[in-house]
């Protein structure tokens, strides 16, 4: 165990967890506003029609097969009639769906971003950057996908990355398991670590809200100010308070 590894697989992945979760705390406290996708939809909409769909959808495919793939343990899969080809056929089959769907979109957004003058003007510095890191991310994972797993003999990552990752959580690294991972995968776990840092800071923490407080909040009621109301005689039930029977109205 050298010291390189040691800062690589220990320093480096602890220091992006802290700045993941503290960052988050800060922005939500200081900064709620901000806390936004910071649409740009009314700038342009049918780019964003095709990329937006394509790159969420995939996304969520790509995140749900790391969560079985990293942190549930193979046995456990095994226990559950889940062998070892299944998974591997469910997994390079649906991973590698799940990655050009990702970078398709992406690509669209980007595409977007750069080439509509009101949303590029609307990019912040940070926007660029993320996209940066999110693109190396993604674009690390697919080709070490291609390579190893379509293409080649196969590389155990549940072998090696997946405890690794476990072990961290568990505050109990395993550093020698990274030794003999081959480099698109260690490129991949890096440039994830330093997206997970800059993602406090950028329009990626909207993952985190959902608007939960619209299905409890009060209706909203609108009363009008006019003195004429309309001529349009309102259905039963729905007279302004206050208001006299149109009936009787119509009778005088």
């Amino acid at each position: 165990m050298t010291a390189q590894q040691i800062i690589l697989w220990v320093a480096v992945p602890y220091a992006a967890m802290a700045v993941f979760v503290v960052g988050h705390l800060w922005r939500y406290r200081y900064d709620k506003f901000g806390w936004t996708t910071r649409s740009s939809q009314t700038y342009e909409n049918r780019l964003l029609r095709w990329g937006s769909p394509m790159f969420h959808i995939g996304i969520l495919m790509v995140i749900a097969g790391h969560v079985v793939g990293l942190f549930i343990p193979r046995e456990w899969l095994y226990a559950i009639g889940i062998s070892e080809e299944i998974y591997h056929l469910g997994a390079t089959g649906m991973g590698s769906f799940a990655a050009v769907l990702t970078l398709a979109g992406l690509g669209i957004l980007i595409y977007r971003r750069r080439t509509v003058g009101p949303v590029f003007l609307a990019t912040t510095v940070m926007d660029k950057v993320m996209y940066v890191f999110l693109g190396a991310t993604l674009g690390f994972g697919t080709l070490a996908t291609f390579v190893y797993q379509v293409f080649g003999s196969g590389f155990h990552y549940r072998e090696t990355i997946s405890p690794w990752i476990r072990s961290l959580f568990l505050f109990q690294p395993r550093v020698e398991l990274m030794a003999e991972v081959p480099l698109l995968f260690q490129l991949h776990v890096l440039t994830a670590c330093a997206l997970f840092a800059l993602w406090p800071f950028t329009r990626l923490v909207h993952v985190f809200s959902a608007p939960v407080g619209y299905l409890f909040r009060p209706y909203v009621v609108y009363r009008s100010r006019d003195g004429v109301r309309g001529a349009r005689t309102p259905r039963r039930g729905w007279e302004p308070v206050g208001a006299p029977d149109p009936e009787r109205l119509r009778r005088l």
